[in-house]
């Protein structure tokens, strides 16, 4: 009785695929890494870009200030701040590149080597 009702439930199985299919077929291979893997990226990529703008707003700043001493100083540690926030993103980039090349661990797609040298 058990057997029977099993093989039916594997070819019903079989039969109805419950997966997203066409072009979110590739939502099948979703899993905890690649989220975390994704957000990884996104955040680099989102910090990039605000340090970007905040740089091209202090340069705005420091050319429209008009020669006055405290909106040129302002303008000028703001983009100060946006370089060091670049460096900052750009170091991240990189050690994590690093780590990927001496190491064998790609963080950007959590696949970590096990001890045998396997992956």
């Amino acid at each position: 009785m058990f057997t029977a009702f099993s093989t039916i439930l594997a070819q019903a199985d079989q039969a109805i695929n419950i997966g997203p299919g066409g072009q979110f077929s590739g939502l099948n291979n979703i899993t905890i890494a690649t989220i975390i893997s994704a957000l990884i990226i996104l955040v680099l990529i989102i910090a990039a870009l605000i340090f970007f703008f905040m740089l091209v707003w202090g340069g705005i700043k420091y050319i429209t200030s008009g020669g006055d001493k405290a909106q040129t100083e302002a303008a000028r540690g703001q983009i100060t701040a946006a370089l060091i926030g670049l460096v900052i993103v750009f170091a991240a980039w990189a050690i994590i590149n690093l780590v990927n090349i001496f190491f064998g661990i790609n963080i950007l797609s959590l696949n970590i080597p096990n001890a045998q040298g396997g992956v």
